[in-house]
């Protein structure tokens, strides 16, 4: 099997500037789901690096996979990313309103901090 986890974790690089390029534009529904799918890839990108298959989308679970030790905190700022992969899309992913009058510059910001921190921690491990 080809490695291409250097491939995802670029990936998981360009989807994390993507997420600050439309937290700038005040498109903060889509920078929390950038931001998701950057963690996502990264985690990915580690998986695959060790030789291993990884499948799903829940970051904190490909997370805790991982035959690695990850923090604790690591795996719950993956929790709140979990929460933007459908709601941040899909109109009947809220109660009422459409998906970006339900989120901020605080979700945004906090979205994109948790994946650098994700993408950090998976890039000392890849290293």
């Amino acid at each position: 099997m080809v490695d291409r986890s250097k491939d995802w974790f670029a990936q998981a690089k360009r989807d994390l500037e993507h997420a600050v390029s439309s937290q700038k534009e005040g498109r903060h529904e889509w920078a929390c789901f950038a931001a998701q799918q950057s963690a996502e890839k990264a985690v990915k990108a580690l998986h695959l690096s060790l030789k291993q298959e990884a499948w799903g989308h829940v970051v904190a679970r490909l997370l805790s996979e991982l035959p690695l030790d990850v923090p604790e905190d690591l795996v719950d700022k993956a929790k709140v990313l979990d929460g933007f992969y459908i709601p941040t899309r899909y109109a009947n992913g809220h109660p009422e309103g459409a998906p970006f009058e339900h989120y901020g510059k605080i979700h945004s910001k906090d979205a994109i901090d948790y994946a650098g921190e994700i993408l950090k921690f998976v890039r000392s491990k890849m290293a």
